[in-house]
């Protein structure tokens, strides 16, 4: 499925949105038409209505087109005051006519009616949509999945190698690539994962040989071993070593890779307290998926994910 519903901000520096939003024509175009634009919101009033630039245009979202919202769910002011200083998608529902006396009214809430009924309405578990995150809480990310809806990437969905935060993996407002994991439920809200975009076990092992010194980040420390990451798909079991932290970079001999039981053993040689940076990933050029195996065939245990339509 084609995408034209991205995250907020991917079509405010287009060319089309900029002539859009040059002058009165192509603002009475994108009203005519009915094509969605972006702006940069820059203020919330008192009343709750946001002031939306467009070019050279100020215009006005009222409170009650702010955010689209399926029946039974409230309306939240953060989703409103959230967007200032920040891109703003809408679509033009009138303007003064003949000239540029009053400010255009604005609807966010059509712009993302359109982005369900057309768009995430009809995502089903396995596909593989892009997204943007928004905020990172301890529980997961909140991503925008298109014009501003908002889906929640849980934690533990994130990657096979357990991490303590979300800002392990992300950072706001970085674009991933995520599956959808529920289908869209009666209150218009869909639940994602990323693990299955990030590789086999036997995928990430083939990149490590025993004998090879290689980086990694300290996930966890246990009463019997320290997890040591090697790649966000992939950790190997460690000796305890004192002062070892979780967060830290180690530098581990790798001893040896037990494909049947999906095992690294590992040395770890020093320790520091640089933090790495998030990754930018390389994804699989792929629009669905129905299954994901991560562990190896013959493997003891398996791990894998099927996605039920």
């Amino acid at each position: 499925m084609q995408n034209d519903y991205r995250y907020e901000g991917a079509l405010i520096n287009t060319e089309r949105n900029r002539r859009l939003t040059k002058d009165y024509a192509g603002l009475y175009e994108a009203m005519e038409t009915g094509e969605t634009v972006e702006g940069v919101g820059f203020l919330c009033d008192s009343e709750k209505n946001l002031h939306v630039r467009l070019g050279e245009f100020c215009g006005v979202i009222p409170a009650g087109e702010c955010v689209y919202t399926a029946a039974g769910l409230p309306e939240k002011d953060i989703a409103v005051i959230s967007r200032v200083g920040k891109p703003v998608c809408c679509k033009v529902k009138a303007l003064e006519p003949g000239g540029c006396g009053a400010a255009p009214l604005l609807s966010r809430r059509d712009a993302q009616r359109d982005a369900m009924r057309d768009y995430v309405s009809r995502l089903i578990p396995g596909d593989v949509i892009e997204a943007k995150i928004t905020r990172l809480d301890p529980f997961g990310a909140f991503c925008d999945i298109g014009r501003g809806i908002i889906s929640l990437l849980p934690i533990d969905c994130m990657s096979v190698s357990r991490i303590t935060h979300p800002r392990d993996r992300f950072r706001n407002g970085q674009v991933i690539k995520a599956v959808v994991r529920g289908a869209c439920d009666e209150f218009g809200r869909i639940t994602l994962t990323h693990r299955e975009l990030l590789g086999t076990w036997e995928e990430n092992a083939a990149a490590f040989a025993p004998g090879q010194t290689a980086a990694g980040v300290i996930r966890s420390v246990e009463d019997y071993g320290i997890f040591v990451e090697l790649a966000p798909n992939l950790a190997g079991l460690a000796e305890c070593r004192e002062g070892a932290e979780v967060g830290q970079t180690a530098a581990v001999y790798i001893k040896s890779i037990i494909p049947e039981r999906m095992k690294i053993k590992l040395a770890i040689i020093d320790c520091s307290d640089t933090r790495p940076e998030n990754t930018e990933y390389i994804y699989p050029d792929i629009t669905h998926m129905d299954r994901w195996r991560y562990s190896p065939e013959g493997c003891r245990k398996t791990v894998e994910t099927v996605f039920n339509t």
